[in-house]
């Protein structure tokens, strides 16, 4: 048997829906456990650590935060092929929306105070939550980006095209609109 494949995935700005059509790929997920060794993933596993020596990674969501900025930077470092993995990676997309209010101060305003019921506040105490970036930015805006696989979410038969050929050692042709069409 030939060496297994380290495979992650991350969830960074995003709803999950990427990662819960993963799941979809029902029994193509015992064939993909052939080949590969999960070595980080939100998914089935409580690693905190990214390792070093990733050789594919699925990235889900925009970066939105400084936490998301901070592990996108260590992924991209420590990953040989990564992956944009749904259109808010590609695109930032949905998360993107909150660019529009032109910043972190109207967008804490917004969701603390003025949508707020009951306790009207600010998180001001430290690690509540992540310092928000100005802008929520898809990943190839802030590190490289090896592969980009659209869809919101991308389907089923879309991620297993994806990463069928990776596991081959080739890479996956992104053409055709089974395979880059958006949304």
């Amino acid at each position: 048997m030939s060496k297994k494949i380290k495979f992650a995935t991350v969830w960074l700005a995003g709803c999950s829906g990427c990662h819960m059509s993963f799941l979809d790929l029902d029994e193509w997920l015992f064939e993909l456990a052939n080949h590969v060794e999960v070595v980080y993933s939100p998914v089935g596993s409580d690693i905190k650590e990214y390792p070093e020596n990733v050789d594919v990674c699925l990235v889900e969501g925009g970066i939105a935060n400084q936490d998301n900025l901070e592990i996108i930077f260590e992924v991209r470092k420590k990953t040989k092929t990564l992956i944009s993995f749904g259109d808010c990676a590609v695109t930032a997309n949905v998360p993107a929306m909150r660019n529009m209010l032109g910043g972190t101060k109207p967008v804490l305003e917004r969701s603390y105070l003025e949508l707020a019921d009951e306790s009207k506040q600010l998180p001001n105490a430290p690690g509540i939550v992540p310092e928000l970036l100005d802008k929520v930015r898809p990943v190839h805006e802030v590190v490289p980006v090896d592969i980009f696989m659209p869809g919101c979410p991308p389907s089923a038969d879309r991620i297993k095209a994806t990463l069928e050929p990776l596991l081959k050692g080739e890479m996956p042709k992104m053409a055709g609109r089974e395979m880059i069409k958006f949304g």
